[in-house]
């Protein structure tokens, strides 16, 4: 069973978000900010990151290019999870060494497929997006 990390600070989404991926059959671990997500991929190393961008004591972008600067942690996908969609916000995730970027309105089925088509291709070894 994939395992995913879920880092977000609004309490009620990151809910809602870790309650979709459960119901769809992932196991998920819920982080508040992007010091404790760096903390728990090196600790848990998931399958998948799933990570908000504005967050406190560290935001998404940083939190990401550490994640990618650590050799025990730079092959774990991470995908932005947004409610914005602007390109200069998606372009400055990819350029934080981002592997996608996923802007919702919150649909539980949209995202959780979503993220299933992500982590499959990531086991055929697909590129990135």
């Amino acid at each position: 069973m994939a395992m995913i990390l879920v880092a977000e600070d609004d309490r009620e989404v990151r809910e809602l978000i870790l309650f979709a991926l459960r119901f769809a059959g992932y196991e998920v671990l819920g982080v508040s900010n992007g010091e404790d997500g760096c903390n728990v991929a090196r600790h848990d190393h998931p399958d998948l990151v799933l990570m908000d961008v504005r967050m406190p004591r560290m935001d998404g972008y940083e939190a990401c290019k550490i994640l990618k600067s650590d050799p025990s942690t730079a092959s774990i996908p991470v995908v932005f999870l947004s409610a914005r969609g602007q390109e200069t916000e998606v372009q400055a995730g990819l350029e934080a060494g981002g592997d996608d970027y996923i802007v919702f309105f919150f649909s539980d089925d949209a995202t959780t497929e979503k993220v299933r088509l992500y982590l499959q291709k990531g086991r055929s070894g697909g590129e990135k997006s």
